[in-house]
This record gives C-alpha cells, structure tokens and sequence, in this order.
C-alpha cells in the first residue's frame, strides 16, 4: 500500500528552516519508509512512542527526528526537531495517553 504525506503547517516551518543538505536528506530520508511501511518497527529507523496518543511514531534521519502519525492510508508528518530538542518539543506537543 502506498501511504500519502501530509506535511502540517509547523512541519513545513521546520523543513524550510534546515539548511538545504539537511532538507535534502530529511526529504530524501522520509520519502521511502513512510510511503511505503510507516509503521514498521525494528530495527529501522522508526519506533512507536510509547505514552503518546499523537504523534505515534518518530522517525530518524541523521541528527533529526521526524515525529508523524499513521491515519486512514495518510502519513501525517507534525514536526522535524532536531535531535537536541527532541524530548522538549515532545514534552510540550504531544498528547499523552
């Protein structure tokens, strides 16, 4: 099954603030695993959050992470976040169980 990308409005904020190789990579870097298997865990770069309703899941890309959630055949992308500011930007977005 092919999935559609959404990006919302603060991910698209985040993609045009990385300098244009880490857009480069983070847009190369989500194209092929959340199109084609958002959801498969492993030892991919992509692990279910635990305790969050929304977002579901993060994705890794080099020094960033790609929080997004998986909703009727569509991958909704929420954030790009540094990997610094990662747990902070979880603690003050996401939407705890």
């Amino acid at each position: 099954m092919r999935f559609e990308i959404i990006f919302a409005p603060q991910a698209v904020e985040d993609l045009d603030r990385l300098r244009a190789a880490d857009r480069s990579a983070v847009k190369d870097g989500i194209e092929t695993p959340l199109r084609h298997a958002p959801t498969k865990l492993g030892k991919s770069r992509i692990k279910r959050l635990r305790g969050t309703r929304s977002p579901e899941y993060r994705l890794r890309i080099e020094e960033h992470r790609v929080f997004y959630d998986v909703v009727e055949g569509r991958v909704e992308v929420m954030a790009i976040v540094a990997k610094p500011q990662a747990e902070v930007w979880l603690k003050g977005h996401a939407t705890w169980l």
